[in-house]
């Protein structure tokens, strides 16, 4: 299973995970209480699962929809690795997927 490990926004805490495949890295947050909201429920309505990807990692992942840069242009702290936990997808190729959270987020919902 591929190991997935998240960052706090201040690097002092960090958590890992084995996890199966399949799962978006909200959904992982949310089993294990990690502290990203995903207020729209992974539907990519919202900003609330931004994550900071690694750089080692982000060419790994498929590159995002528009839609979800769209979002991403709602968030605070937008990095060229940002992106929406809710479109990422694990996968075996992930394994060892580092993931900082931001600093704050805020739900700024499209409309």
């Amino acid at each position: 299973m591929p190991r997935i490990i998240f960052i706090s926004a201040d690097g002092s805490e960090q958590a890992e995970f084995n996890v199966p495949p399949g799962l978006t890295v909200l959904e992982i947050a949310h089993k294990y209480g990690l502290d990203i909201e995903g207020a729209c429920g992974g539907a990519m309505a919202c900003s609330t699962c931004h994550v900071l990807v690694d750089r080692r990692y982000f060419d790994k992942i498929p590159k995002p929809l528009e839609e979800e840069d769209d979002m991403l242009d709602l968030t605070f702290g937008v990095a060229k690795t940002s992106r929406l936990g809710c479109q990422i997808v694990v996968t075996d190729a992930l394994d060892g997927l580092t993931l900082r959270l931001p600093p704050e987020t805020k739900n700024r919902q499209e409309r």
